[in-house]
């Protein structure tokens, strides 16, 4: 009889878009591929910036794979520190067109959804544990309006079919090759985004009860 297989944990990252030939939040989990974190193994997905697609196939690896752990990873260009988001809003207010070329503005993302959900993941324990290990992060207040949003908003409306199950997001910088082409735009190497997921995993997978810790806003 074979021994059960271990629970999993979906890490998404995104294809390129906007012109980038690349996508670091998709190197990142990609290097996590099959890793094992706290008795679970890390299965790595990468979501199409499509604002419909990408929900089809999150909702199709969330079936297949019945997760324990969901995070998502995006890339925000022109942020310096990596952020763990902390709500999703329930819009669509595209700059810029996906990459099936759609340009949604002003729409909801679910008709009848609530405005926004929080995130269900431990983002104070994550931060001082990430902050204590050395890595640049910070607690963010916005995930944008585009896809990144989207798919943070659509996996919180999605996990409320999966009781237990916590999700969340966090976005990237630029990786130094990209940052080149923009001016010297802060960077930060996918290999140091892995580590850093690495260890968000594990926190996210132990911790029960977040802390209390100020990390909010002025502006």
């Amino acid at each position: 009889m074979s021994a059960n297989p271990l629970p999993n944990v979906l890490l998404t990252g995104f294809a390129p878009f906007g012109g980038e030939t690349t996508n670091p939040s998709w190197e990142a989990v990609q290097a996590l591929e099959g890793e094992i974190v706290a008795g679970h193994r890390i299965v790595a997905r990468c979501l199409p910036v499509e604002f419909e697609a990408s929900l089809h196939a999150l909702h199709h690896a969330l079936e297949e794979l019945a997760p324990t752990l969901v995070i998502c990873v995006g890339q925000a260009g022109g942020r310096a520190q990596m952020s763990l988001e902390r709500i999703a809003i329930n819009v669509i207010d595209a700059r810029i067109p996906d990459n099936a070329g759609l340009q949604p503005i002003d729409e909801a993302i679910v008709a009848d959804g609530p405005a926004a959900y929080f995130t269900g993941l431990p983002i104070k324990a994550m931060l001082a544990a990430l902050r204590n290990a050395g890595f640049p992060v910070e607690v963010s207040q916005t995930a944008g309006t585009y896809v990144c949003n989207h798919v943070f908003y659509g996996l919180m409306h999605a996990l409320r079919g999966f009781p237990g199950v916590r999700g969340g997001f966090m976005h990237i910088p630029y990786s130094p090759a990209q940052a080149a082409l923009h001016a010297g735009a802060p960077s930060l190497p996918a290999a140091v985004v892995a580590q850093a997921l690495r260890l968000a995993v594990g926190i996210a997978l132990t911790i029960e009860h977040d802390v209390r810790m100020g990390s909010g806003a002025t502006h």
